[in-house]
């Protein structure tokens, strides 16, 4: 049994499946984060999961990732001390130079 071509089209004001979802994923922000994930999974898997859960990444735009602290004193760390290497770990388990800032901010 053969599909006539009109039932391959969606009717006027109708939408695919994959034009719906592809809609709600950008009106929801989470395509960003789906499109990004690789990279919040190559901080996590650089910093090593004990850090992970006190430095989380929570946004990646520009090239630049912001990561979320639970103190000042771990702000301060990071930031002077040990944030470029984390930055250079992430970017080699990524394969190229992906990550060209980390920025690090209290939690909210």
């Amino acid at each position: 049994m053969s599909r006539r071509p009109s039932q391959d089209r969606p009717r006027p004001g109708m939408y695919t499946a994959r034009d719906a979802v592809r809609q709600f994923l950008e009106q929801s922000g989470l395509g960003a984060k789906l499109r990004d994930e690789p990279v919040y999974r190559a901080w996590h898997e650089a910093v090593g999961e004990t850090l992970a859960r006190r430095a989380r990444a929570v946004d990646f735009r520009r090239g630049e990732l912001i990561v979320e602290v639970g103190s000042a004193a771990q702000q301060a760390e990071l930031t002077g001390f040990t944030g470029e290497r984390y930055r250079q770990l992430t970017n080699r388990r990524l394969g190229r130079e992906v990550v060209r800032r980390v920025t690090f901010k209290l939690e909210r």
